[in-house]
């Protein structure tokens, strides 16, 4: 087995994107003590917001659990700029937000695309708590939006 976070990444077949720069007034990304705060990342690749709508509406559920996991490697390039992946010791917590078409419930399922790409890049350390909540709306007409925290060393 492939040995350190971004071996894990390249084995997996991604690379990290560059940091999505904050929309507004905020950081992308703030460490406080031992933990990393990262702020809430959309599903952009190269700068486009690679989707918009509710999932369960004009976005179905694999394609959100796919920009889930877009969202999640955002996340992990906001670590990587400010502290390097090789200092993250665990993922502590997940909050998926998915903006939810009324009677969409499989928010869990959604939130998964990132929940399952920490596991694979951080193995037994990428655990976590997790919240996956709907929303009526998102930034941007987003259809799904992840932050975490992450405990460093």
């Amino acid at each position: 087995m492939v040995d350190g976070p971004y071996a894990r990444l390249e084995e997996l077949g991604l690379s990290l994107p560059e940091a999505v720069p904050p929309l507004a007034a905020y950081v992308s990304a703030v460490q406080s003590g031992r933990h990393v705060y990262v702020s809430g990342q959309l599903p952009i690749a190269d700068g486009e917001l690679l989707a918009t709508g509710k999932v369960g509406a004009e976005v179905g559920t694999e394609r959100a659990a796919e920009l889930a996991r877009q969202c999640a490697l955002n996340a992990l390039a906001a670590v990587h700029t400010l502290v390097g992946l090789d200092r993250v010791v665990k993922v502590v917590k997940v909050t998926g937000f998915v903006a939810s078409a009324p009677g969409f419930t499989d928010q869990p399922s959604v939130i998964n695309g990132a929940s399952e790409l920490f596991g694979a890049v951080f193995g037994e350390a990428g655990r976590h708590a997790r919240s996956a909540v709907g929303v009526s709306e998102l930034p941007k007409g987003a259809p799904v939006e992840v932050e975490i925290i992450v405990e460093v060393e």
